[in-house]
């Protein structure tokens, strides 16, 4: 029989996957298009995490029988609450002092942090995880991930140790693998088709098939059970494995989006299985994946993982609240964050999360208390104390600011609600009108009937000052059109529904370019799709050519596509948008390109404080520039 291996044995090359998976959650909340995929790194996380969690606990239970739950709970409020914390008071003081405008449910996001149960305080609340513009953006979205994983590290060990009392081996993996397919086929379920994802995103039950996978993994494949020595096929074999399941996770973690609805009908259930093979074949000691995901880098990275993910977000929202030029510095920016994160990340772990997680609390208490502390540790630990009180501050004050909501954010979100269900029952009367046609000899009676009310009507000085004339306000209001857009079009609706009362307008938040296609195409199957159809999307993520291709092939030579560029100064990817569609103007002769972007450059004060949606001053101005382009192209 081949020697099995040795039960402490430290698996340097799972410090490369951990690499892979903060790299990959950084680089997608950075990029969320260009590293579609990236957020497939939390299930990386959970998969070693249900894995070596269960096996230290069933480990324990093998061989001794019991399991020392006070000198794990200990370990682990040490290993992960010192830096929890300095990040949660950092992020307070930091708001306290510069973003007040955050203050709102900070005491409420704390202390569902502290108990692990912040991604159902998110679900309750209807945060949602992808909407990007409509609210405030939140430093602590991602913490949702921790959460899940806190209550793993709370109740696993319980729930391991009462089930392997009552049940064999087989037995156990049994329920686990129950509970697992369950897990998944739930997600399936309550995943619901053009809905925000976010709930199905944050739930511990639609997540939890990944931990358990890792603990399956841990019943049929412990650590110290694994052979030393395998044949060379079966070596060629476990590597070649390997070497499949990394380039299926590198093509997923690039190509598989978030909103995709192949994601949560088990686009992450076989991502987690597929890392769940690779964890059995990394710590397999016969495979060469252990050696190869093992150097300097991935050791050093692995070991600021924690940290990393801890104050990814918090960088990223605070440097981008007070920077709003990035778009005209899309490398030079990103390459800013992730270096300050970095920098955070190894301060932190040096200075607090590795020395605290080492150190005798009692005896350091005590040197506390009588002043006895080194000189550095003196000064660290008052600086901490600053910290803390500044973030108190922020937590007491953010009770009284529960209710009092930034008044911009506020006026736009009320906004894009209002308009949202506006729109909703004034497109079933202009559905109507557009499913009527007119002859030619109608549209003839219709000019005829423009020119008279223009003639006998006074004359709207708001919109003539502003390029429209009268004949042309009397035109719009038969004019049919269909609009498919994204917060940005929701927020500005108000203006064009009032000069085009007969604008079916079909807008939602955080839409990008992808979602046009089925919905043009749902209109073309009724044979309803307009002569003129405004699109106003890119706000969210960049538009690709094969994008704008499939939209112009579907809706054929006549149909006149307006497409409004963005103006979105805080993302990387307003620049190539915009290149995008001016290129694809001059290659479609029914594509028109609206020139949002140039027309409202110099207008900051058109804006709300995210220097993207329009504020009522703005919004006029955006309904007249894409009113001028539809009375364009309609030729009656």
């Amino acid at each position: 029989m081949k020697k099995a291996t040795n039960s402490k044995r430290y698996i340097t090359g799972f410090n490369g996957l951990r690499t892979l998976g903060v790299v990959g959650v950084i680089l997608y909340h950075i990029n969320p298009n260009l590293f579609a995929g990236g957020y497939l790194g939390v299930p990386i996380f959970l998969g070693l995490t249900g894995y070596l969690i269960s096996n230290q606990v069933l480990s324990s239970l093998n061989k001794t029988g019991t399991f020392q739950f006070k000198d794990y709970y200990i370990k682990r409020f040490k290993r992960l609450y010192p830096n929890l914390l300095l990040m949660l008071f950092s992020a307070s003081a930091y708001i306290v002092c510069f973003q007040r405008n955050l203050l709102g449910h900070l005491w409420s996001i704390f202390w569902t942090n502290v108990a692990n149960v912040y991604n159902f305080w998110q679900i309750i609340h209807g945060q949602s995880y992808f909407e990007r513009f409509a609210n405030n953006e939140s430093p602590f979205t991602h913490m949702w991930t921790l959460s899940i994983q806190g209550q793993f590290y709370f109740l696993a060990p319980l729930c391991l140790w009462f089930l392997f009392r009552r049940f064999s081996r087989q037995q156990l993996a049994g329920f686990l693998a129950s509970v697992t397919i369950l897990s998944a086929v739930l997600m399936a379920f309550l995943y619901q088709p053009q809905v925000d994802p976010s709930r199905v995103y944050y739930g511990t039950d639609t997540r939890l098939f990944s931990l358990t996978l890792g603990s399956l993994l841990a019943v049929i494949w412990p650590l110290n059970k694994l052979k030393t020595k395998l044949e060379w096929g079966q070596r060629w074999c476990l590597n070649l494995i390997g070497a499949v399941c990394f380039a299926s996770m590198l093509y997923l973690m690039f190509k598989l989006k978030a909103t995709s609805g192949g994601l949560y009908y088990g686009g992450m259930f076989l991502f987690s299985l597929v890392t769940m093979i690779l964890i059995a074949i990394i710590a397999h000691p016969a495979s060469i994946w252990n050696r190869l995901l093992s150097n300097p880098f991935f050791d050093e990275i692995g070991k600021l993982s924690y940290g990393i993910y801890l104050y990814q977000f918090p960088v990223m929202i605070f440097f981008e609240s007070k920077v709003h030029n990035i778009a005209d510095h899309p490398y030079l920016y990103p390459i800013i964050e992730i270096l300050l994160i970095l920098l955070i990340s190894i301060l932190a772990y040096n200075l607090v999360e590795a020395p605290l997680a080492r150190k005798n609390w009692h005896l350091w208490g005590q040197q506390l208390l009588h002043f006895k502390l080194p000189r550095w540790e003196s000064y660290l630990t008052g600086g901490v104390l600053v910290i803390m009180t500044l973030g108190t501050c922020g937590l007491v004050q953010s009770v009284q600011a529960q209710d009092q909501p930034d008044a911009n954010q506020s006026k736009l979100a009320q906004n894009i609600k209002k308009n949202k269900t506006k729109n909703e029952n004034e497109n079933k009367k202009a559905l109507k009108n557009l499913k009527k046609h007119h002859s030619t000899k109608e549209q003839r009676a219709q000019i005829a009937h423009w020119k008279e009310e223009a003639r006998i009507n006074p004359v709207n000085q708001k919109y003539q000052k502003l390029g429209i004339s009268q004949f042309d306000l009397q035109r719009a209001q038969s004019i049919s059109a269909l609009a498919i857009g994204d917060s940005v079009m929701v927020n500005g609706s108000s203006g064009l529904r009032e000069i085009f009362p007969n604008l079916i307008i079909n807008a939602a938040v955080s839409r990008q370019a992808d979602a046009a296609l089925p919905i043009l195409q749902s209109y073309q199957t009724q044979g309803i799709l307009p002569a003129t159809v405004v699109i106003g999307l890119g706000t969210n993520g960049p538009v690709s050519e094969s994008q704008i291709k499939e939209i112009m092939t579907t809706v054929g030579p006549k149909t006149t596509v307006l497409w409004i560029n963005v103006h979105v100064p805080t993302r990387t990817w307003e620049h190539s948008v915009n290149a995008t569609l001016q290129r694809q103007a001059q290659r479609y002769s029914n594509l028109k390109v609206i020139d949002w972007q140039n027309y409202s450059a110099k207008h900051s004060e058109w804006f709300y404080t995210d220097s993207v949606h329009t504020n009522p001053q703005g919004t006029q101005y955006y309904s007249i520039l894409v009113a001028r382009g539809i009375l364009k192209a309609v030729k009656y």
